[in-house]
């Protein structure tokens, strides 16, 4: 199965200088550099405008100079608001539950899947929307990366889950930091691995079709408005590259490794598009591939949709995706953990001030335990997370 982030003969780039890596992504923090020191990621001074996802309010565009764009969908309270079930692609409020409605249920500890023969440790990697500093730090706290952020964790398995651009500074940075890590991952005999977002398909979307009007179930949209109102960076798609595109559409949307179902966004969605992990990506690789503007909104639609884990009907949901797909426990992004934890209204409610930063330790384990929730909210003021596989709770 093709592998977006270099694994597979069909993707695996042969020269590291394909990957243009910019010089600043070998500039560490001066934090990292002594040795032996135990960093802790940067608290920027200022940091990009917190947003909902994929949720918005009135866009912040990187500069005055752009327009505001003709489209914004209704609010769910306009009567004539037609959405499908669970899409929430440009409202300006999530749904919030109160820190009672998921509950983190300890479960008793199965031994750890034994990885292949010769592999490392399994990590994983929640949204990163730019942040390229934090998640520098993040991989070096680990011991992933070294002082000059090149790969120092041997066979070890890395997977990133997805949304990697928009919102933060420096979306492009980080798809670079990721690809460059692929290719020395292999080396080493690890690897390095990522996932299609929602944020992937964004960007994919307003680089092919532009302005050009899609039928949302809505009303009409274009892939370029929803972009801006979703965090779409200026610097990000000046800087785009033929090789940035063609390694987003090769992503592949869901996999399996040591019994987690590792997937973007906390939804059932997946089922749409095949009943094996194969067919998935192969279904939504193709999609791409026929660059028809209104299958990848609605491919773009559905990667939206969230919370399908949050409630009663939860650890239903979770069951039947491993019934379907294998696996023990499922691992997300896509949703950040505050909005699981009823912590914060909007997005709006984290202005960066100490008092209002969301206090994100770890991941979220709910749904019966059979959930990882692995968004720490970094576009909030919360936390990027690593995390390393299994968990005990």
């Amino acid at each position: 199965m093709t592998q977006g982030a270099g694994q597979g003969p069909e993707v695996r780039t042969a020269t590291l200088r394909d990957f243009r890596v910019p010089a600043y992504v070998h500039d560490v923090p001066e934090y990292v550099q002594e040795p032996g020191h135990d960093p802790a990621p940067p608290a920027p001074a200022a940091r990009a405008q917190a947003e909902p996802d994929p949720a918005h309010q009135e866009p912040s565009y990187p500069s005055a100079s752009h327009p505001e764009p003709a489209y914004a969908e209704p609010s769910p309270q306009d009567p004539a608001f037609d959405q499908p079930d669970g899409y929430t692609p440009t409202q300006r409020d999530l749904p919030v539950i109160n820190r009672g409605d998921t509950v983190q249920v300890q479960i008793d500890t199965e031994p750890a899947p034994r990885p292949a023969e010769g592999l490392g440790p399994l990590y994983v990697v929640g949204d990163v929307h730019g942040y390229l500093d934090e998640l520098i730090a993040a991989l070096y706290e680990q011991g992933l990366i070294d002082a000059e952020s090149s790969w120092s964790a041997g066979t070890a398995r890395l997977w990133f889950l997805g949304d990697f651009t928009d919102r933060g500074p420096d979306g492009i940075g980080v798809i670079d930091l990721v690809m460059r890590l692929s290719a020395e991952a292999a080396a080493a005999g690890g690897y390095c691995k990522a996932l299609m977002g929602n944020h992937e398909l964004l960007l994919l979307g307003a680089k092919r079709f532009g302005d050009t009007p899609v039928n949302s179930g809505a009303g009409t949209a274009t892939f370029q408005a929803a972009w801006l109102l979703n965090g779409g960076q200026k610097s990000d798609m000046d800087r785009l590259q033929d090789v940035h595109l063609q390694w987003m559409s090769r992503l592949d949307a869901i996999e399996l490794e040591d019994d987690h179902l590792l997937m973007h966004s906390d939804t059932t969605s997946y089922l749409d598009y095949g009943d094996s992990i194969e067919a998935v990506n192969d279904t939504v690789r193709e999609t791409l591939t026929r660059n028809d503007a209104d299958e990848c909104w609605d491919l773009f639609r559905k990667f939206t949709k969230r919370f399908a884990f949050r409630d009663e009907s939860g650890p239903e949901a979770v069951r039947e995706l491993l019934d379907t797909y294998g696996g023990a426990r499922v691992v997300h992004g896509h949703s950040p953990i505050p909005y699981l934890l009823g912590e914060v209204g909007t997005e709006d409610a984290a202005d960066g001030s100490e008092d209002s930063r969301p206090q994100i330790e770890g991941p979220h384990v709910y749904a019966g335990g059979r959930a990882i929730a692995m968004d720490g909210g970094v576009t909030m003021a919360g936390k990027l997370l690593v995390q390393q596989l299994p968990m005990d709770s």
